[in-house]
């Protein structure tokens, strides 16, 4: 009986000998079209490779008019070759000339040829090329021959990706997988930052293709794919994992593709084939995703992500693959690609040599995207299909203003977004000029500016800003990358190593803000529909008051014989505070007794984010040392709108007269009670937006580092008395007079304020 596997196992024989030969690119081509052409027994067999231009070209043809190699072209979709291409699906005809997309090319020859199998040279599910065989005869091509095709096309995928047809590849044209491509995505964090790809999973590149042993790689395969089921199995098992949500989804459907019988007799035939256990997995991956890339279903769309997953999970196993060999490699200028990733793997590269962060999901309040901003680097998200088309070490750029992603890109683009870039460090050379000089306006008011931070790594720029003390602490950072919780001598530690680096400069803490879409790797909530307004920040300390109670313990401890300023958030009620601070003095008199220094002053203020604080004003005033507005919450909640959701994140403008007026009003009450007033949010970190609300009476306001020195910019510039005149005034004529963001820019340009 016909093994059919002989013959391709024969065939891969042959062209890793052809491989190896010292010979020159197109001669090797023409030897690998010939070989394939007389081992599947066709009289035409074909190559074509697509360009960065869209364009397929024939690069090789054992049959066909070898005057038409590198003259007969097809776009992509045209043709029978193009619709290949452009599919990812392979083309079996019994009579090619009858099917609606062909198209006669007169340079080959080929009208005398019926029967037509051809495959698309894929990897990483994107489409490099074709290859085709063709015969005279009218006859379907068997499942056989098709595996044998598809298997060879996976070594010419090699080749072309290890750029050795660039020799042979006509000055001015580059092949598609150098090609530049721009990715429109979402903006997470600002900035531009141009550097070299680093995939945060790396791509395994399988090196060796070609099997000698078919016994002893379905043995190897059959090992892995135990290993790998087992410990799906265990991490299922284990009570760490609810029985129900998305983690435990995701994990289920890992084991459905673990224990599926097609994907497992796929692998098989293509070992049997005659690849590498590896490689057949390779094949299979980029086989499936080239399926299933297409798909709009969104759900199915992620279960392509589940398969990548338990893709490279095997190829890590087979390959014994291990990231730390990568940390050699890592470019001076690097720009961090994931599908997605957790905070502390962001903080195990190494800082300074971080350019930006490009992320496939996620969303602008995941924690990731949280630490990257604080750290000041800019981020895109939601760039659909980035990790398919990176290899690490491209060229790109990234835009965290217009939220664009440049891969490999053109060199007048590249240069243009340098300059860019030199024109901002030239920028921050002047703010950081005015780094000593007072925040005052031109007409003598003061305004305090502070900085947000939430690291021991963003200290530092508390000098370089010239920031008057830290505005906002956000404590949740240290619980949000730890694996476990934090104990009492670390965070205690943590505070005062925050205090001390300070260097005698006010720090407002803010209390632990955990839970709803902030969920901390060692605390699980219940799944939560609307997680921003459910159990998070005081809700949850509150109800779980052992957390709270060590956080503020700790607290008092790190500033001894110092200030403390704490701010609780999310305060929805004035009895959430008053418990808050009952919590406060219970752990001073603890603390007291045992003997402990304490701080030589507690100021504990409230962050008003929630709006039903508006009707408790005087109250809030009253009974809190200070106030704090979190700009960022309270115009989500202002507005009913998700700062996390694209559709409707943009819909309404924080320039707009209702929030403007919500504003004023606190501006007012804090006036009557006499209380220390500041906001902290995005609003206070652009200049036309901070002008905004020194024009509504806000003297303190607290943003990003990098913020300071624009903010400032402005400041010196404005009289603030005259924009208030101006200003308020327009956010009670609200029927007829212009958008209020109008407003101050013409007011900005005609008092030549900088923005």
């Amino acid at each position: 009986m016909r093994d059919p596997s002989a013959g391709p196992r024969v065939l891969l024989r042959k062209l890793r000998e052809l491989m190896a030969e010292a010979l020159e690119p197109q001669e090797r081509l023409d030897r690998i079209v010939r070989q394939i052409a007389q081992n599947m027994v066709a009289e035409v067999c074909s190559f074509y490779v697509l360009r960065a231009d869209g364009v397929l070209e024939l690069y090789a043809t054992e049959g066909l008019n070898p005057g038409a190699v590198h003259l007969a072209q097809l776009k992509m979709g045209q043709g029978l070759v193009g619709t290949i291409a452009a599919s990812a699906r392979p083309l079996n005809l019994s009579d090619a000339q009858s099917h609606p997309a062909f198209t006669y090319l007169p340079e080959t020859g080929e009208e005398i040829y019926h029967s037509f199998l051809g495959v698309p040279i894929l990897r990483a599910g994107r489409t490099l090329g074709v290859l085709v065989i063709q015969n005279k005869a009218m006859r379907n091509y068997r499942d056989d021959e098709l595996e044998a095709l598809e298997t060879t096309a996976m070594v010419l995928a090699e080749m072309i990706a290890t750029g050795d047809l660039k020799k042979v590849t006509r000055p001015g044209l580059e092949l598609d997988l150098s090609r530049p491509v721009t990715i429109e995505g979402e903006t997470y964090g600002e900035g531009i930052g141009l550097g070299y790809a680093v995939l945060h999973e790396p791509r395994i590149v399988v090196t060796e293709l070609l099997n000698d042993d078919i016994d002893s790689e379905l043995k190897r395969m059959e090992e892995a794919l135990g290993s790998l089921r087992l410990s799906i199995d265990d991490m299922l098992s284990r009570r760490d994992v609810s029985m129900e949500g998305e983690h435990r989804a995701v994990l289920e459907a890992y084991r459905m593709f673990a224990y599926d019988r097609g994907w497992v007799r796929k692998l098989d035939e293509a070992i049997r084939n005659g690849l590498t256990a590896e490689a057949a997995v390779e094949k299979v991956q980029s086989d499936t995703r080239a399926r299933m890339i297409h798909m709009t279903d969104p759900y199915l769309r992620e279960r392509l992500h589940d398969f990548d997953d338990l893709a490279n999970r095997m190829l890590r196993q087979l390959t014994r693959f291990d990231d730390k060999d990568q940390s050699a490699d890592f470019p001076d200028s690097a720009i961090i690609v994931a599908r997605a990733m957790g905070a502390a793997e962001l903080l195990d590269y190494p800082r300074p040599k971080i350019r930006g962060l490009v992320l496939e999901e996620g969303a602008v309040t995941s924690h990731v995207v949280i630490v990257a901003r604080a750290m000041g680097i800019p981020v895109v998200g939601q760039a659909s299909g980035i990790v398919s088309m990176t290899e690490n070490g491209d060229s790109m750029i990234v835009d965290g203003d217009d939220g664009a992603v440049h891969l490999r890109p053109m060199a007048d683009l590249e240069s243009a977004y340098a300059e860019k870039v030199r024109f901002s460090a030239r920028k921050q050379e002047q703010y950081r000029a005015l780094r000593e000089v007072a925040p005052v306006t031109r007409d003598g008011v003061e305004v305090t500016l502070q900085m947000n931070a939430g690291l021991l790594v963003d200290l530092p720029q508390l000098r370089e800003s010239g920031a008057s003390g830290v505005g906002l602490f956000r404590t949740e950072l240290q619980f949000m990358i730890a694996s476990r919780m934090p104990k009492f001598e670390e965070q205690c530690n943590f505070y005062r190593s925050v205090i001390k680096q300070a260097e005698g400069k006010p720090v407002t803490f803010r209390a632990l803000d955990i839970g709803g879409d902030k969920v901390v790797p060692f605390f699980r909530g219940a799944h939560e529909e609307n997680p921003a307004l459910g159990w998070r920040a005081m809700r949850l300390a509150l109800d779980r008051q052992g957390i709270l109670r060590v956080q503020l313990r700790s607290l008092l401890r790190a500033a001894a014989n110092q200030e403390l300023r704490l701010m609780f958030p999310m305060v929805t009620e004035i009895d959430e505070f008053r418990t808050a601070r009952t919590l406060v003095a219970r752990e001073v008199n603890h603390l007291s007794r045992f003997g402990h220094d304490l701080p030589r002053k507690v100021e504990l203020g409230v962050m008003l984010e929630v709006p039903s604080l508006m009707w408790q004003l005087d109250e809030v005033m009253t009974e809190a040392d200070f106030v704090s507005v979190g700009s960022n919450d309270l115009f989500q909640f202002t507005m009913a709108s998700d700062r996390g959701n694209a559709r409707v994140s943009n819909r309404f403008d924080p320039l707009g007269r209702t929030f403007l007026r919500v504003l004023r009003q606190i501006v007012l009450a804090a006036e009557r009670n006499a209380t220390p007033l500041t906001l902290c949010g995005e609003m206070a970190g652009r200049p036309l937006t901070a002008m905004a609300l020194i024009g509504v009476g806000f003297r303190s306001i607290s943003m990003a580092p990098a913020a300071i020195g624009p903010v400032k910019s402005m400041l010196l510039a404005l009289d603030a008395d005259r924009l208030s005149k101006a200003l308020l005034p327009a956010l009670d004529n609200g029927l007829t007079g212009m958008p209020v963001r109008n407003l101050l820019l013409e007011f900005a340009e005609e008092n030549n304020i900088p923005l």
